[in-house]
């Protein structure tokens, strides 16, 4: 009986460490994401002062490109944390409580192996611009790091949909 106790408070607190460190690196992302949306409008906005000017700042296009790219990926986790997606709600409602837990749980499965086929396919990628040598068309800015980001994003989805699978009903961070 000793043993078993000891194997369940082992479980517990790997679990506690696995979801902290996991809320940990969502609201890193999640900061990145803010950090994103900011580069953007600053840039945006300085390129249209400066255009008045006749000065207008090299790159926008580029680093507004890769600023979104990077917004977007490093989003998803929160989203999908907070469980913000869309979803059918009229629909789903109109199921029973079995229904609801039968769909809800092939639709994370789903998306589980979804976000897995990114990642997989992210690293893929990356490693081919890598070795291309691609850059963007103005700065001459390597992009091989960028489908990296968007894998590692996606991984951290795939992540926190299995925290999702072991408590339905509850979403990892509050909103």
């Amino acid at each position: 009986m000793v043993q078993v106790e000891t194997i369940k408070n082992t479980y517990s607190r790997f679990f506690v460490f696995y979801t902290r460190l996991l809320r940990s690196i969502v609201m890193l992302l999640t900061v990145v994401a803010a950090l994103g949306v900011l580069t953007m409008l600053t840039i945006t906005c300085l390129d249209v002062v400066l255009r008045l000017f006749r000065n207008p700042i090299v790159g926008t296009l580029d680093i507004v490109k890769i600023a979104g790219v990077i917004t977007i990926a490093a989003a998803l986790p929160y989203t999908t944390a907070i469980k913000g997606h869309v979803a059918i709600e009229y629909f789903f409602h109109k199921l029973s409580r079995t229904g609801r837990i039968i769909v809800d749980t092939f639709s994370r499965l789903f998306g589980l192996a979804l976000f897995a086929s990114l990642t997989w396919q992210s690293i893929q990628y990356a490693a081919s611009l890598k070795h291309s040598g691609e850059v963007t068309p103005t700065l001459q800015i390597p992009i091989f790091w960028i489908p990296y980001v968007i894998a590692f994003s996606c991984a951290i989805v795939c992540l926190v949909v299995l925290y999702n699978l072991l408590h339905p009903g509850k979403e990892m961070i509050k909103p």
